[in-house]
C-alpha cells in the first residue's frame, strides 16, 4: 500500500539528562539500598526510570514514567517468592542426593518464566509510560507469546544456534508490533535472513580486523533495529531512521570505556547519559501523523511482577 507523504510533519527526539543529576540519584539510591539491605531497590529503580523517561523529549514534550516504588515493591516480593520456590526445588533434589535432576529442573523453570517475565514487563512498563498524557500500552497475548518464544528457542537449539537470528527477529517483531501509543500502533518488519547475514559478516570482519570492525558491526545492528521500526495511524505513518556511523559508535564506546576506567566506575552516570543522548541524536523520524490528534486508548496496568522478574533474570528491555 502506498502512503502519502506530501504533508510531512516535523518530529524531533531529544534527551536532556545530565550526568551530575543522574549521579546524585544513583548515589542516594545506592546508599538507601545498602542501608535497607536491598529493600529500597524498587524505589531506586522507579527514580531512575522516572528521571530517564522525564529527560526524553519528543517535539519538546517530555515522556513520563508513572510507575512507583510501591508498585514495584509488590512485584519485587512476588518475584522473590517465585525464585525462592525454584531454589527450594533445587535444594530439595540436592538433599535427596539427586543434584543433576535438581539443576536440570531449576534451569527448566528459569527458562519457563522468561516469556512470562517479558510479557509482564512490557504490560507494566508501557502502561506506566505516557507522552502529553497519552498512555502507552502493550496488547500482546501471553499464551501466544509463550508458544512463539518456545517454538523459536526449540528451533534455535536443534539448528545449533543458527536459527537464533530468526528467533531474535520473530520475538522482537511480536513484542514491538503490539505496542501502542494511544491510537498510534508500533510496527516492526524485519527479515531474519538479513539479520543472520549482518551478524555473520560482522563476526568474520571483526576477527579479520582484530576487533576494529566491531564498531561498524554495532552500527549495523543499531541501524537494523531502528530502520525496521515505524508507527502507524490509519493511513499515516512515521518511519524511524538511524543516522549513526561506525565512527560515531567508535567515539561513543571508547570515550565511555575511558570514563569508566579512569573514574573507577564512578563515571557510569555520565556514560549512561552520553549513551541515551547518542541514541536520541541518531534517530530521525519522518512521516505524516499529526501527533495532536492522538486519542487515549490504553488501560492502566500496575502489576510490576514481570518487571521485577526481568531484573532478576537480567533480561534487556527492548525500546
Amino acid at each position: 500500500m502506498e502512503h502519502n507523504y506530501s504533508e510531512q510533519k516535523n518530529y524531533k527526539l531529544n534527551f536532556q539528562g545530565k550526568g551530575t543529576d543522574f549521579f546524585g540519584i544513583i548515589v542516594v539510591n545506592w546508599i538507601l539500598t545498602m542501608l535497607t539491605l536491598g529493600l529500597y531497590y524498587p524505589w531506586a529503580k522507579a527514580k531512575v526510570l522516572q528521571y530517564i523517561y522525564g529527560a526524553t523529549e519528543l517535539n519538546n514534550d517530555r515522556f513520563t514514567f508513572h510507575g512507583t516504588g510501591k508498585e514495584m515493591f509488590k512485584g519485587f516480593i512476588k518475584a522473590i517468592l517465585i525464585f525462592a520456590a525454584m531454589y527450594g526445588v533445587l535444594f530439595l533434589f540436592i538433599w535427596l542426593n539427586m543434584p543433576f535432576v535438581g539443576i536440570f529442573l531449576f534451569y527448566v523453570l528459569i527458562i519457563s518464566i522468561i516469556p512470562i517475565a517479558i510479557h509482564g514487563s512490557y504490560r507494566y512498563r508501557m502502561s506506566r509510560t505516557s507522552w502529553r498524557g497519552i498512555r502507552f500500552g502493550y496488547r500482546g497475548d501471553r499464551n501466544k507469546f509463550i508458544k512463539l518464544f518456545f517454538k523459536n528457542i526449540f528451533l534455535t537449539i536443534i539448528t545449533l544456534g543458527i536459527y537464533g537470528a530468526w528467533a531474535t527477529v520473530n520475538i522482537r517483531t511480536y513484542v514491538l508490533s503490539h505496542i501502542r501509543m494511544g491510537s498510534i500502533k508500533f510496527k516492526y518488519k524485519a527479515d531474519g535472513a538479513d539479520f543472520f547475514l549482518l551478524n555473520l559478516k560482522g563476526y568474520f570482519l571483526t576477527l579479520i580486523t582484530l576487533g576494529i570492525y566491531s564498531f561498524w558491526w554495532q552500527k549495523e545492528i543499531f541501524e537494523f533495529y531502528v530502520n525496521n521500526l515505524y508507527m502507524e495511524k490509519d493511513e499515516q505513518r512515521i518511519r524511524m531512521k538511524s543516522t549513526a556511523s561506525g565512527g560515531d559508535f567508535f567515539a561513543l564506546i571508547v570515550v565511555n570505556l575511558l570514563l569508566l576506567v579512569f573514574t573507577l566506575g564512578l563515571g557510569y552516570a555520565w556514560v549512561a547519559m552520553r549513551t541515551f543522548n547518542f541514541i536520541a541524536q541518531n534517530i530521525t523520524l519522518e512521516g505524516n501523523i499529526d501527533l495532536d490528534l492522538i486519542a487515549q486508548t490504553e488501560e492502566e496496568f500496575k502489576d510490576a511482577t514481570g518487571e521485577d522478574i526481568n531484573d532478576m533474570l537480567d533480561i534487556d528491555f527492548v525500546m
